[in-house]
């Protein structure tokens, strides 16, 4: 009888360590999980920021450069195509905003042919201003990649892995450049 209630004591105790580190490993998966949720909103903090500040720059702009007209067209087109996805997925997002950075890169350049412009105070702030939100989301997209990975490590590897299979927890996608193009950096001058 004895070994009986030990044997019932043991399995007990073992179900119970099991369960907890069960739990354990859950509360960690959701943590990770939300912590993802929280980076792509800082990234999309930093978006909406700059889709603010692209309406004032091409007002700006626009009467600097009235021969410029299909560039201006195309970071409004860009713009405004980036604001409509709203809800897209993190691929989607990421290809639209590297469209909109390559535009912006486009008009930056042209830019530098217009002195007059180069001089103009409201110009130089808000250059500054996406130079500014530019560096942000880098590093906000940073974030979010670092707490993408750390998830996906949490998803995949063992013993984890089990629990998130249980929970249907899956990898969140990297927020990625899709060009080689894309992957240089601005060159914004600042006269």
């Amino acid at each position: 009888m004895n070994i009986v209630l030990a044997i019932l004591g043991l399995g007990l105790v073992i179900a119970l360590a099991v369960i907890g580190f069960v739990i354990q490993l859950y509360n960690a998966l959701v943590r990770q999980r939300n912590e993802v949720r929280n980076a792509w909103a800082q990234i999309d903090v930093q978006l909406k920021r700059r889709h603010d500040l692209i309406p004032n720059l091409v007002a700006t702009v626009k009467g600097y450069m009235q021969h410029e007209r299909e560039t201006l067209e195309a970071v409004i087109k860009a713009r405004q195509q980036v604001v409509e996805l709203r809800g897209g997925s993190v691929q989607e997002r990421a290809q639209m905003e590297n469209m909109l950075s390559q535009t912006l890169k486009s008009l930056f350049a042209l830019t530098e042919t217009y002195p007059e412009l180069q001089a103009n105070e409201s110009f130089l702030a808000l250059q500054e201003e996406i130079t500014s939100t530019e560096n942000k989301i880098g590093f906000a997209r940073q974030y979010y990649n670092d707490a993408a990975m750390e998830l996906g490590n949490k998803v995949e590897l063992f013993p984890s892995n089990l629990v998130a299979g249980m929970f249907n927890f899956k990898p969140e996608p990297f927020f990625e450049v899709d060009s080689a193009a894309e992957r240089t950096a601005p060159q914004v001058s600042f006269g």
